[in-house]
């Protein structure tokens, strides 16, 4: 191996390390060898395209417009703004939905419905009112229904745009319908399994959908301030950018983002294509070698990428 390919291989795990540390969390790598290593059955198998979606980078795109977009239900942002702490350990936040993503997806069924199991624990606790006298109740199957609906349609567009190989339709409609099993464990009554009711079901939620000042605080702290060392500015901003120019027109206004031309979000498209790219070749291993044909294929996205 010559000089200017170890600096590169070197760059790429450091990169890549980085990347995972801050995504998956100190016990990323021990989470990471139970969830591809523990035997037994899984909720999906290796063909699924629940697993091509959730294994891309292009999760770093549409894990932050589903933020943004879930954020326009007052009931879900109240709930958010109340009991998630975002503000006080966003970093927390973050590897435990990356962790849950990683363990329902790849993992052992058990440990998926553990899982499952813990997350519906805590929604039952997250119950309270908003500042204008509505109740909120983070167990409640409506409200449960439109998280995950934003998720979905969030990462499935990050997916199309971004994504290193794009599923066809019927690709895309069955990674509808392997959500909606986890959505149903969950605690969301009859979510959408193909893209026509996934469409239908954002639809119903429309007129619910209105911004609050707790809505608008998040997107500026998600876009503008989030706790990065400075060297990751840069490249955060790019992701942020692709992430506004995704999110439809009203949502845009609701949240006080800037609307962009056609012209402008044509342009932007490629460096989120390149920036994914990027984390891409930063979380995937070399080819092995005779040195490091022991090393574990990492993750592209949240966490963890099935080996």
């Amino acid at each position: 191996m010559d000089s200017s390919t170890r600096a590169a291989s070197g760059l790429r795990e450091r990169l890549g390390s980085a990347i995972f540390t801050r995504v998956a969390g100190p016990a990323g790598l021990e989470n990471r060898a139970r969830i591809h290593g523990r035997p037994g059955p899984r909720w999906f198998g290796p063909d699924r395209p629940i697993r091509t979606v959730h294994g891309d980078a292009s999760m770093f795109i549409g894990g932050l417009r589903a933020l943004l977009l879930q954020s326009l239900h007052p009931l879900a942002m109240a709930a958010v703004a109340a009991h998630s702490g975002y503000r006080g350990d966003p970093w927390g936040r973050l590897q435990r939905t990356s962790t849950f993503l990683a363990v329902t997806t790849y993992g052992a069924a058990d440990d998926a419905q553990q899982a499952v199991d813990q997350v519906r624990a805590v929604h039952g606790r997250v119950r309270g009112t908003t500042s204008s006298g509505e109740s909120y109740d983070a167990a409640d199957p409506h409200l449960l229904g439109w998280v995950h609906v934003a998720e979905v349609e969030s990462f499935l567009l990050a997916h199309q745009r971004y994504g290193e190989a794009p599923l066809d339709p019927a690709g895309y409609d069955g990674y509808i319908a392997d959500t909606a099993r986890v959505a149903e464990a969950l605690g969301v009554t009859d979510p959408p399994r193909n893209r026509k009711q996934l469409a239908a079901s954002l639809g119903t939620y429309r007129g619910e959908l209105r911004p609050t000042e707790e809505a608008r605080e998040a997107a500026r702290f998600i876009l503008l301030h989030p706790p990065l060392p400075w060297a990751a500015r840069a490249p955060y901003a790019l992701l942020a950018a692709n992430c506004v120019a995704s999110l439809p027109r009203w949502a845009r206004t609701s949240l006080e983002l800037p609307q962009l031309s056609g012209i402008a979000e044509a342009c932007m498209a490629p460096t989120g294509r390149a920036l994914t790219a990027a984390i891409r070749w930063a979380m995937t291993p070399p080819p092995p070698t005779v040195v490091n044909a022991q090393v574990p294929r990492d993750s592209g996205t949240f966490g963890v990428e099935d080996g």
